[in-house]
């Protein structure tokens, strides 16, 4: 976290999500029960790890700060909420198919205050408004998550993600005509050296 600048009220607001995920999750299952012990260090760093990358993409960090970001696939907030407390300036749809799991996404939102976000039950086909970027936590493999998204967002694709991509990445490039170069992989385990992290990538796809 020595990475951002945090005002007091954001450092409380990511103190507070360890016991806020705890109590809603002993009600609406969202995060497994062998992981709850790790909310921090393996969801909310995880969420982070968007941003630390941002930061490595001259200009991008500060762009997306007054972006409007769709977070797809939120389940009870990941990467979204995350992102929206570090980036009050941005705004943020938090959007899940599941309806349970957007009830965890809202309740912790509000507990929050996070004026920046807005939070959906919805699939996402059926969203009418266009984004600056996508964000995503390995909801699908990117060649089912891409079609679902393409057309939806102007500058970016921001997908964390684990193990071999390679072939992913080449289908998804060669069904969608994507450009060479526009896609960029970065691995977590470069800022967070937890073994968790191994293998696991922030995957960027440029408009």
């Amino acid at each position: 976290m020595n990475d951002f600048i945090l005002t007091p009220a954001q450092q409380a607001s990511f103190d507070a999500l360890d016991a806020l995920y705890r109590e809603w999750n002993a009600k609406i299952n969202v995060i497994s029960r062998k992981d709850i012990d790790h909310v921090f260090d393996h969801h909310v760093l995880h969420s982070l790890a968007i941003a630390r990358y941002l930061q490595t993409v001259p200009g991008l960090y500060e762009e997306f700060s007054a972006s409007r970001v769709l977070d797809l696939g939120t389940g009870g907030g990941f990467p979204g909420i995350p992102l929206a407390i570090l980036f009050p300036s941005a705004q943020f749809v938090l959007c899940d198919s599941v309806g349970k799991k957007t009830l965890v996404a809202q309740a912790v939102a509000s507990a929050l205050d996070l004026k920046n976000v807005q939070v959906v039950n919805a699939r996402a086909e059926s969203l009418p408004q266009q984004f600056d970027f996508v964000v995503s936590r390995a909801v699908a493999s990117l060649t089912d998550f891409y079609p679902w998204v393409k057309g939806k967002f102007r500058r970016g694709i921001l997908y964390l993600k684990g193990g071999d991509v390679v072939e992913e990445i080449a289908t998804v490039m060669g069904r969608h005509k994507l450009r060479p170069g526009s896609v960029h992989t970065w691995p977590v385990s470069s800022w967070l050296h937890d073994p968790y992290y191994d293998g696991k990538l922030v995957i960027h796809i440029e408009k």
